[in-house]
């Protein structure tokens, strides 16, 4: 007797590539828009499979969970960052949830890098400026911004991506520093030249750039709280490509008004896709649509990541990026 496919359920469009490849393994049912779904059909799904692949668009939370059908055991999600997951009520009722680490680390760091380096440069500005036709041409006082080299990089989180963002800004001559809820091991800490901070507070006050790099969980939801921020100097830079829930952002949007922070670069946001309506109506704030691992080679191997998942799930083994517990 043939094995029976799983039935599976997308719940956005993802790489053709990937997309024609789940269909000729699993008994798969993919989306015809790229809209995020309701609650409603988020539920609706959760009735009528054996694996769900969500994103990081779709709350699966205690309340959908618990109308889930009983043929739902595994949600293989599609991304790195499982804070939309319920894991307790997932966990209570015998469902396995996978994510896809590893395979963003590179393309994240990355989109760390060009933010670090654009926004105390000003690009953002001056190419808003271009564009306006209102250069006037070259002038010794015009766009003045602040160079990287020789500053001072606190890291939050040094976890695969934290890590790479500290090789990159090396070789940009910064001095790296993190604050982490475990110290990395001594030869990483060697390798990166990295100073290591247990207060995140004493970190905050002596850095020029602070880059974030935990996950939201509890425990570190507004962990850059309005106490924190108050904390860093005036002419220090703030950027954002982990969780905006990591930064109470009505405070940064308040301090940088004030003039009490130089300026921020968010790829993320606290109630995304809404922004707050100061960040966007300040010429200091780099604003970018969550596109830090949007690139085709990370989005393959993401869904690569998760047929990989669903595949050995079905064959009645542990698949390898089972989520246990989210860690700072």
């Amino acid at each position: 007797m043939p094995h029976k496919k799983p039935q599976v359920i997308v719940t956005r469009r993802l790489p053709d590539a990937i997309e024609t490849r789940m269909m000729e393994l699993f008994d798969c049912r993919l989306r015809d828009d790229d809209r995020p779904m309701s609650q409603a059909e988020l539920v609706q799904a959760s009735q009528e499979c054996d694996v769900l692949v969500p994103t990081v668009t779709d709350r699966i939370d205690a309340a959908g969970l618990s109308q889930a059908g009983p043929e739902l055991k595994l949600i293989a999600s599609f991304g790195t960052g499982v804070d939309h997951i319920d894991l307790k009520t997932a966990r209570e009722r015998g469902i396995t949830v996978t994510n896809t680490p590893g395979v963003l680390t590179e393309d994240t760091a990355d989109m760390t890098m060009a933010m670090l380096l654009a926004l105390p440069r000003r690009l953002s500005e001056g190419e808003r400026l271009v564009r306006s036709g209102a250069w006037r041409g070259w002038g010794p006082t015009s766009m003045l911004g602040q160079r990287i080299w020789g500053k001072r990089l606190g890291i939050i989180g040094m976890g695969r991506i934290g890590q790479a963002v500290a090789r990159r800004a090396r070789g940009f001559g910064l001095a790296v520093h993190y604050h982490n809820r475990r110290r990395v091991h001594p030869d990483i800490e060697a390798e990166l030249e990295a100073t290591y901070w247990e207060s995140l507070d004493q970190m905050l006050t002596r850095m020029d750039i602070i880059s974030v790099h935990c996950p939201h969980t509890p425990a570190t939801y507004h962990l850059l709280s309005a106490r924190r921020l108050k904390l860093m100097p005036a002419h220090a830079y703030i950027v954002n490509t982990s969780r905006g829930e990591v930064i109470d952002e009505n405070a940064l949007a308040r301090l940088i008004e004030a003039g009490e922070i130089a300026g921020a670069a968010l790829d993320v946001f606290e109630h995304e896709p809404a922004i707050n309506p100061k960040l966007l109506k300040m010429e200091n704030v780099l604003l970018l649509p969550h596109m830090g691992s949007a690139t085709i080679e990370g989005r393959i191997a993401m869904g690569e990541k998760v047929i990989i998942s669903i595949k050995t799930f079905a064959d009645g083994h542990t698949p390898p990026d089972r989520v246990l517990e989210t860690m700072f």
